[in-house]
């Protein structure tokens, strides 16, 4: 069968880092790699960078369509391109899958859409491209979501087999060449995306990852990750939500990589500060693989009872250490804070206090935000002002601040301030761009400029203003309509 796999253009990216980290649709790249093992004609496209949709749907004419939908802030994009889909081509199977549509699919049981996938893409896709081709039913597909005669959402059977990574060894980077200079992380560009692992042990309240793979992690083998450094560019950010979570496995994956003489120009991993605090020898053994080695850590607060309500499962002092020790070594850290619109000035004033105390300007700060798939999101629904699914961005508030809306943005574009983001303040414009190689120029000069909106708090209110113009639904049920 023809298959035609979309990554949909975020419709909010007016704040936060979304023009300094953008990635390729490596989800997509691996379900691809999939399809094209079992015969299928497959094409990737990312829409933020290709030509329109109706072009690609008269020129490959596909039976199956996948649109993939990883966060909430691009729900309501993910419909209108499903929308898009049935218009232009009423006879293709479209599906819907990514990370926010498999943690929360309520928004998507809309007539447009015929099946959600709501399990790893890479198995559940090509059993339904496989039943579709042979014309068999798909309700013994496991991991989907199906629409019935009857326009009804039915669950299909539970798997009780997790879905082994290494059956799909490597994704299919070839489709998303063309857009490869596109993909940037920081001053780095283009970027790679690898993930050698999926799934997270810990219960951070306002994370979407722990309970759609119930505190699991599965790992691919050291052989295939290998493969996979080897195969591709210099600058590669590691898609990990824990890297080094398994010790004794990261030890022999990083002799493996370094023994085939691997080695890569920038990289950028996350993990959590306690086990890097207490694993020195993993970042000891780890360090030779880039020139630029720069960790991501979940930073979320600057007291422990800070942590404590975000279940971090963490203290303030393993933070301490971790910095301390990734330093020693030669690691840059980054990471980020979470901002509680239930703040007073006071817990303002501690974390700029940690961020100055610890030279953490390097971090980034975003707001509170019940992501759908999260306990926490079905425990705020009574607070949640009317908002469209873009205002999930982690740069809204989606419910009255303690201190008001205008002081609320005035002391979050404060912490901003601090950051090394801002151009009047540690790191100039120049500074940015004078590693920069002369065709990224003009990229980097954008990027930064974009990034000054995060210091101005009449942007916020501007776009708070608007937001509220909307009106207040009683139950987000958001993007359905």
């Amino acid at each position: 069968m023809n298959v035609l796999l979309l990554r949909p253009v975020p419709g909010n990216e007016r704040f936060g880092l979304g023009p300094f980290f953008r990635i390729e649709p490596l989800g997509m790249e691996y379900i691809a790699a999939a399809l094209e093992s079992k015969g299928h004609s497959t094409t990737v496209l990312d829409l933020r960078f290709s030509r329109p949709i109706e072009h690609y749907l008269q020129r490959t004419d596909p039976g199956v369509v996948g649109v993939a939908c990883m966060h909430a802030l691009e729900i309501q994009e993910s419909l209108d391109l499903v929308r898009r889909v049935k218009r232009a081509a009423p006879s293709s199977f479209v599906v819907v899958g990514g990370h926010a549509a498999s943690a929360y699919p309520d928004p998507f049981l809309v007539p447009e859409v015929d099946a959600i996938c709501v399990d790893d893409g890479e198995w559940v896709f090509p059993s339904i491209v496989n039943q579709l081709d042979a014309g068999e039913p798909l309700m013994d597909v496991p991991g989907l979501l199906l629409r019935n005669g009857d326009g009804d959402f039915v669950r299909g059977p539970h798997s009780h087999e997790p879905f082994d990574l290494d059956r799909v060894p490597l994704p299919s980077r070839s489709h998303v060449e063309p857009f490869r200079r596109e993909y940037a992380c920081l001053q780095f560009r283009p970027v790679w995306l690898v993930e050698t692992a999926r799934g997270c042990p810990f219960r951070c309240s306002f994370c979407s990852v722990w309970p759609l793979y119930d505190r699991a992690v599965r790992e691919r083998s050291i052989e295939s990750v290998a493969l996979d450094f080897e195969s591709v560019g210099p600058n590669v950010f590691v898609a990990d939500d824990l890297f080094w979570y398994h010790p004794a496995r990261s030890l022999e994956l990083a002799r493996h990589v370094l023994a085939r003489g691997i080695r890569k120009r920038w990289v950028l991993v996350q993990s959590r500060v306690d086990l890097v605090a207490n694993h020195p020898e993993l970042l000891e053994a780890w360090r030779p693989f880039a020139k630029d080695f720069d960790i991501f850590f979940g930073l979320e607060a600057a007291t422990n009872e800070g942590l404590d309500g975000l279940m971090k499962d963490t203290t303030v002092d393993r933070t301490v250490e971790a910095i301390e020790l990734a330093r020693s070594l030669g690691y840059g850290v980054t990471g980020n804070f979470v901002i509680d619109p239930d703040w007073g000035e006071s817990d303002f004033e501690k974390l700029w206090a940690f961020v100055d105390r610890h030279r953490l300007s390097r971090a980034g700060f975003t707001v509170l935000t019940p992501l759908p798939g999260t306990p926490y999101f079905e425990e705020s629904l009574t607070r949640l002002r009317a908002r469209e699914w873009a205002h999930f961005d982690m740069h809204h508030v989606l419910w009255e601040p303690k201190l008001g809306v205008k002081r609320f943005f005035e002391l979050y574009c404060e912490t901003w301030r601090r950051s090394v983001l801002n151009l009047r303040g540690e790191k100039r414009w120049w500074q940015w761009v004078k590693p920069a190689r002369p065709r990224d120029v003009v990229f980097l000069a954008k990027v930064l400029r974009s990034t000054q909106r995060l210091m101005d708090p009449e942007a916020y209110l501007a776009e708070h203003a608007l937001s509220e113009a909307t009106g207040v639904p009683t139950r987000p049920v958001l993007g359905t309509s």
